[in-house]
């Protein structure tokens, strides 16, 4: 037992919730944004314009979004170059496999293809064709046997979901929203979560509420310690920032929470806000500006996923620009600052509670 944890030290596999929930995790959230949303955003941009030349480079970025999510996940794993490059067949089958899941069949299968490859990894002299020979046959093998039952799960999950939220808009508006929105600024990947999931139309939106109140939120009611910097970092960059300070204080989180509990059944009830871009956008919040972007992606050029679950193209009204802008900027801010006021007074935050860089 003992020689088989030192083999496993050796070879720098570790089985722990936080190098596969939330390092590969996040991991595969950057594969994702880097290949599927960017290409996206950059194919929408393209058949807008009407230019043929980004449409083709959108396309391309989106068609290898199950590689980068492989790739991404070895390199979280921190995979040897012969493991980290084979992950890239792995991905491809997974997410070719997984179907509308394929972001979490990429995820776990390329994280057993990766161990397996580090395991063998600089142990023969033909190491060359070795790793690389182990990580694709294993991680191809259960892509062929796995992928489709995962993806299949993960794509009923999220259509429980969204069927949940459509007959119970208010309610559901409130779980989605809230519990996307903690996703997001705990140091898991919400938009990984959402991507895994499938998470487009009207529960999208809800997830687009309630991440934009976290980080419009903490942005806004940390405005005092924080400044333009602070505003900025945490509005167009990751509430995140704020984890640290929500371990010494957890009560500075409730102003964004409840104010996400707010505004994800506006959204849904109200404004009927859905977002029909690429599930990973539902996830985002404003960072980049990537949820809304996503918002007005699927209004224009609906994703797959979204098609597949009744969502068609459409010419967006001024009263779905003013709703998106009200959900997603204007009412987190107002808000967030009129909760946190109440709860200053009552005492549970002060000064210096929201100070970055502590």
């Amino acid at each position: 037992m003992n020689k088989f944890k030192e083999f496993l030290k050796r070879k720098n596999i570790e089985f722990s919730a936080k190098r596969y929930g939330i390092d590969a995790l996040s991991a595969m959230a950057q594969g994702l944004f880097c290949s599927l949303l960017i290409g996206t955003i950059i194919k929408t941009l393209g058949t807008q314009l009407n230019i043929k030349f980004l449409t083709d480079i959108g396309t391309y970025a989106m068609a290898i979004s199950g590689p980068a999510m492989a790739v991404a996940i070895g390199y979280a794993l921190q995979a040897p170059p012969m493991v980290l490059f084979s992950l890239a067949a792995v991905g491809w089958a997974a997410n070719a496999e997984g179907g509308a899941g394929g972001p979490l069949a990429v995820l776990i299968i390329a994280i057993v293809a990766a161990e397996c490859g580090k395991a063998v990894s600089k142990e023969t002299k033909v190491d060359i064709l070795v790793t690389p020979a182990v990580t694709i046959l294993i991680g191809v093998a259960l892509a062929k046997l796995i992928a489709p039952p995962i993806g299949s799960a993960a794509n009923a999950f999220g259509l429980v979901i969204d069927k949940a939220t459509k007959l119970q808009p208010f309610w559901m508006g409130i779980a989605v929203s809230v519990l996307v929105g903690l996703a997001l600024t705990l140091p898991i990947s919400s938009a990984a979560i959402c991507s895994v999931l499938s998470l487009t139309g009207l529960a999208g939106g809800a997830a687009v509420a309630g991440c934009c109140a976290q980080m419009i939120g903490f942005a806004v009611i940390s405005f005092r310690e924080n400044k333009w910097g602070g505003l900025v970092s945490q509005g167009l960059g990751t509430s995140m920032l704020q984890m640290g300070n929500i371990v010494k204080n957890p009560r500075i989180w409730i102003a964004p929470t409840l104010a996400s509990a707010i505004t994800g059944p506006i959204a849904t009830c109200l404004f009927k806000l859905q977002m029909n871009g690429a599930a990973i956008n539902s996830g985002m919040g404003t960072c980049g500006l990537c949820g809304p972007i996503g918002v007005w992606t699927g209004w224009v050029a609906p994703s797959e996923a979204a098609i597949a679950r009744g969502a068609v193209a459409i010419s967006p009204t001024a009263m779905d620009w003013i709703g998106l802008l009200l959900i997603a900027i204007v009412l987190p801010a107002i808000l967030a600052y009129a909760i946190n006021m109440i709860v200053r007074k009552l005492g549970w935050v002060k000064d210096g509670d929201m100070k970055l860089g502590n």
